[in-house]
């Protein structure tokens, strides 16, 4: 007597969940623009890589004689895979069924994901279109389980939180996000949307015209145009094939858990490449700006420049790249926006980068061209110097190796940030240092004497220039005040050494993480 017949529902029932919400349900997601999470799976990972977990987690129907009629998958798929050869633990809401709002099967393996990352210590990548529960429970009209969680039950942000701190997080709003989901994309350590089929919602818009009478649909509460400039997302894409690209494209600088180091990639530009533009991409003339990212990707390898967050906090400009190989996490500044001062949200944005770089082993390439905290009553009631403050004191207390390349400013208190402890100082001949930008000094030192003048304008313009010129950073270096006073051209080369230097502290540091283990 043999189990043949058992074998054979196994398989049926396989086959079933494999058909997700069915051939109807699965063709309207598809006249949407969006892909089935298994489609989504599969674009994402290394063909043939995927085990999923739980496959025949799910409801079954079956007759009288206990012969199954149907079978009804757990609407959220879950498992392991590999990407560039690298494994990760990926899930996903399936929005053939119930629209993503969670099924009881589909909640415990939701749940399940974090913490099989966790066991794994594994990067988690969570593909997301969901709502979050619903005022029928996640069984319908009907209660199908004791209400709640029990007392004695484990917080479920809590391995959440422990996943940040042990392994790579990214997350991909495909669809509408809400409730539990959008939580979910906000703890990440990066997240990305895409522009035309996604919204993310603390609140739909039934709920927000019930509670606050506002009218809007989901595009106009929470669309990629909303998150992108504030902050909950850090990259858009055109359609799910690039946001899955990006992803994969994060996870290829960061390491697979913090007791690894980063990957180094094979590397054919050449670590003394010497790029003449560098001699004259800075305008001899104070008043003109210059393109920050392309003096950046000059320096970093060929094509490795990957940047996040583009959106918020628009005068810093956080990236990912790599030096002969090895990665780096890239701070800068953008002087086109706000001159490249620091404000509330760009503050909060490069804290948020540095706590990246320090988790994952990442020495930081700071390109510096800071004027200073933004000034202003928009600028004060956002709190500015609360939260510049809190970027230098994230800053100070980094162990990853820090160099800083002083482009052209570095003013004031918020100049502070941009230096880490223990940090390599590199400095170009436009570099210019002081407790206020020139012009504003100007502005306060000699306020009687312009105001008195026959001509302020005249007055004001030569004075500046005066300032200007007696602002050389000939006098830092002299004074042992940076390590060196370089030649544009030679930025990449002498980076690609100190980072070569690096290599030792990164192993000890990697060692150090080692030893002390995860807090319980």
């Amino acid at each position: 007597m043999s189990w043949e017949k058992e074998v054979e529902e196994i398989e049926r029932r396989r086959a079933l969940a494999r058909r997700m919400g069915g051939e109807e349900a699965v063709a309207r997601q598809h006249s949407r623009g969006r892909l089935s999470v298994r489609e989504r799976i599969d674009t994402l990972l290394d063909a043939g890589s995927f085990r999923e977990e739980g496959p025949l987690a799910g409801h079954a129907e079956v007759d009288d004689a206990g012969r199954l009629r149907d079978f009804t998958p757990a609407n959220y798929v879950l498992g392991q895979g590999l990407i560039a050869g690298r494994p990760v633990v990926v899930g996903g809401e399936d929005f053939t069924l119930r629209g993503g709002s969670p099924s009881p099967a589909g909640l415990r393996k939701s749940v399940y994901a974090e913490e099989l990352a966790l066991r794994r210590r594994v990067p988690l990548l969570r593909l997301l279109e969901g709502g979050g529960g619903s005022v029928t429970g996640s069984g319908g009209k009907r209660a199908s389980r004791p209400v709640g969680d029990p007392v004695f039950a484990t917080p479920r942000f809590e391995s959440i939180a422990r996943i940040l701190e042990l392994a790579p997080v990214a997350s991909a709003a495909l669809g509408a996000v809400a409730g539990f989901p959008a939580a979910r994309l906000a703890a990440s350590h990066f997240s990305v949307m895409t522009r035309s089929t996604s919204q993310m919602l603390i609140g739909g818009p039934a709920l927000v015209e019930r509670a606050l009478g506002e009218r809007l649909d989901k595009d106009e509460l929470g669309g990629a145009r909303v998150h992108l400039r504030s902050g909950v997302v850090d990259n858009g894409a055109d359609d799910e094939a690039a946001a899955l690209d990006q992803m994969r494209r994060f996870l290829s600088y960061l390491p697979t858990n913090v007791f690894r180091l980063p990957p180094r990639a094979d590397c054919d530009d050449d670590p003394g490449r010497c790029d003449p533009a560098l001699l004259s991409i800075v305008p001899r003339d104070r008043r003109k700006v210059y393109d920050m990212r392309k003096l950046a990707a000059k320096v970093v390898d060929t094509h490795s420049f990957f940047e996040m967050t583009r959106d918020y906090g628009r005068s810093q400009v956080t990236a990912l790249a790599r030096l002969a190989g090895r990665p780096v996490g890239v701070w800068a500044n953008d002087p086109r926006i706000y001159g490249g001062s620091m404000d509330a949200a760009g503050a909060q944005k490069v804290t948020r980068f540095i706590d990246l770089c320090d988790t994952f082993h990442l020495p930081i390439v700071a390109f510096v061209d800071e004027p200073g905290f933004m000034i202003g009553a928009a600028s004060e009631a956002s709190g500015t110097i609360r939260h510049g403050v809190q970027t230098i004191l994230r800053g100070v207390r980094t162990t990853v190796p820090w160099v800083s390349v002083q482009v052209r400013k570095a003013f004031g208190v918020a100049a502070a940030a941009h230096f880490g402890p223990r940090g390599h100082v590199l400095a170009w001949p436009s570099a210019e240092s002081g407790a206020l930008p020139v012009e504003g000094g100007v502005a306060v030192a000699f306020r009687r004497e312009l105001a008195a003048a026959d001509d302020p304008e005249a007055l004001r313009e030569r004075l500046e220039e005066e300032l200007a010129r007696a602002r050389t950073p000939f006098p830092r270096a002299e004074g042992f005040g940076v390590h060196d006073l370089i030649d544009p051209r030679r930025t990449r080369p002498l980076l690609c050494d100190w980072l070569e230097q690096q290599a030792p502290r990164l192993h000890e540091r990697v060692a150090a993480r080692v030893a002390r283990g995860l807090p319980d």
